[in-house]
């Protein structure tokens, strides 16, 4: 895996991106609105809306962002209405590609997503031409300033989770299944340790390697999806050489 750990590979440069504190409150108000829409405003109630709420918080989002977003979602506030849509494709070299996104106007996402795929020579798919390469976990990150590998490591496996990852330089990355994810996230918690990312996504069954010039276009297609205003997650099969992840 180049040295790093697979939910870094996945979501390359997905924090580099979110750096753009606008562009990351944007998402998780999204989120957040969606959550509360579908499960109800109730945190300790809805898990989902839970994970997006612990995200908004280890972000330093201010308290009132998050009311409003859950009150938009469940009717107290008026606001825009989102869909969910999920988006499939190969990147050049057969790279597999899922895009997650929450859009208010499906009829300009759809296109533009697509001339994505088009641009950089890959494949626009249809529903289920990808979304079976991949298995939905559950994710935590934390700072290895935090806590210890050996503490973390009680706690969290004590709680059920599948992996420890200690690759990364700064954060310490476990792995759930979606089942064990909420008893893993009151553990933490419980122990006081904080995480500074919470949340569900998608885990390729294989990664895949591709020429120099390939591995270009590929991350050309990521970094175009990543940046677009109605993209929640960018999920892959690509194994990014280190070379690039040092880049990115």
């Amino acid at each position: 895996m180049s040295g790093h750990s697979k939910w870094s590979t996945i979501k390359h440069k997905k924090g580099a991106a979110d750096a753009k504190r606008g562009k990351l409150f944007t998402r998780i108000i999204k989120e957040m609105t969606v959550a509360a829409r579908m499960g109800g405003g109730d945190v300790d109630g809805n898990p989902r809306l839970r994970a997006a709420v612990a995200e908004a918080k280890a972000n330093n989002m201010p308290k009132d962002n998050i009311e409003r977003a859950i009150k938009r979602g469940t009717g107290e506030l008026e606001g825009t209405q989102y869909e969910e849509i999920t988006y499939e494709g190969y990147a050049p070299g057969g790279v597999a590609v899922l895009v997650e996104t929450l859009t208010d106007n499906s009829n300009r996402t759809t296109p533009e997503i697509r001339n994505m795929f088009e641009k950089v020579g890959g494949n626009f798919g249809t529903p289920g031409s990808v979304k079976f390469q991949f298995e939905k976990k559950g994710y935590f990150a934390i700072e290895k300033s935090a806590t210890s590998e050996d503490t973390l490591m009680e706690v969290a496996l004590d709680a059920g989770a599948d992996d420890l990852q200690t690759d990364d330089p700064e954060t310490f990355e476990i792995t759930t299944s979606p089942e064990t994810f909420e008893a893993v996230r009151q553990a933490l918690e419980k122990n006081k340790i904080a995480t500074v990312e919470a949340k569900l996504g998608m885990i390729p069954s294989r990664y895949v390697s591709v020429d120099e010039q390939k591995a270009k276009q590929v991350m050309r297609l990521l970094e175009l999806l990543d940046d677009h205003d109605d993209v929640q997650n960018v999920w892959s099969n690509f194994d990014i050489p280190a070379e690039m992840m040092e880049e990115a």
